[in-house]
């Protein structure tokens, strides 16, 4: 069972960040992270929670699928605090360190999309790549941007529901402050509506089905996506579908363990631990 451009890039500066402190806590290890949707740039981004995860979580090879930098925020007025800048620096010491960096830019920073094909700084830019997990199973890595009609033939109407989707963060946040008066946990309007409305959840669903025949059309057995910050892992026809979920709402990135198991992990910024939400071994034991 299933459990639950780059003339605006701000520059980044090298540092001391909170990563140089002392820190106690165990690190998890897999065989590779999947991380997108971070957003850097707006004031939604959990920069910090971001930093508490990237310590306690490492692997070899690291993918960011896109919107990792928000350029369309940016562009209506720069917000660069120093956590921001802390997290491109963490990930830029992790790459001096050895770690194998792939960056796969979505539309929020598809200025990035120019580059693909070449390396900075030993981070590797790409349009979409296959990774190939332990039990030789191929999977497909792309942000996803390209199979959302919205923002693929109209971007107009993709901006004025990222300006929504901003006026629902905003009221969200001031309403889970009321929520921690009465001692209340977190609650999402956003992932309330995706659960609930019905032309959201329709939405979801043709997004999945869509990646998923893609991952079939490139002879690829997964797909790993991010875009739509609804973190999922589930079984398409002979696909499987995983979605990263992000770093504004959720706070879930993908792993893969040296066995070669997948799974989602939440990580709780009050409490500064992961909790594993879904896995591919109990995903196929439900199919």
């Amino acid at each position: 069972m299933i459990q639950n451009h780059l003339n605006s890039q701000p520059t980044v500066l090298d540092t001391p960040t909170a990563d140089d402190a002392p820190n106690d806590a165990v690190t998890r290890r897999f065989r590779a992270l999947f991380i997108s949707d971070i957003h850097l740039g707006t004031k939604a981004c959990q920069a910090e929670a971001f930093l508490d995860f990237i310590r306690c979580h490492d692997a070899p090879k690291i993918y960011l699928i896109g919107d990792i930098v928000d350029f369309w925020r940016i562009r209506r007025g720069i917000y660069w605090p120093q956590p921001h800048n802390d997290v491109l620096q963490k990930l830029l010491r992790k790459v001096r360190k050895g770690t194998d960096l792939v960056y796969i830019p979505g539309n929020h920073d598809e200025a990035m999309r120019d580059y693909c094909g070449s390396q900075f700084g030993g981070v590797a830019i790409e349009r979409q790549t296959i990774h190939v997990g332990a039990d030789g199973r191929r999977y497909l890595i792309m942000h996803g941007d390209e199979f959302d009609v919205v923002v693929r033939y109209a971007k107009w109407l993709a901006f004025l529901g990222d300006w929504s989707y901003t006026m629902a963060l905003w009221f969200n946040t001031h309403l889970n402050v009321v929520r921690r008066w009465f001692g209340m946990p977190y609650w999402s309007l956003s992932a309330y509506l995706k659960h609930r409305v019905k032309r959201a959840v329709n939405y979801i669903g043709e997004f999945e089905t869509a990646l998923s025949q893609e991952a079939r059309r490139h002879g690829a057995q997964g797909v790993i996506c991010g875009h739509i910050h609804h973190a999922a892992m589930r079984q398409v026809g002979d696909v499987i579908y995983i979605n990263t979920g992000d770093w504004v709402e959720s706070c879930t990135a993908v792993a893969e363990t040296e066995e070669g198991i997948f799974e989602i992990i939440r990580w709780n910024p009050h409490t500064g631990m992961s909790t594993p939400v879904d896995r591919v071994e109990e995903l196929e034991a439900a199919a």
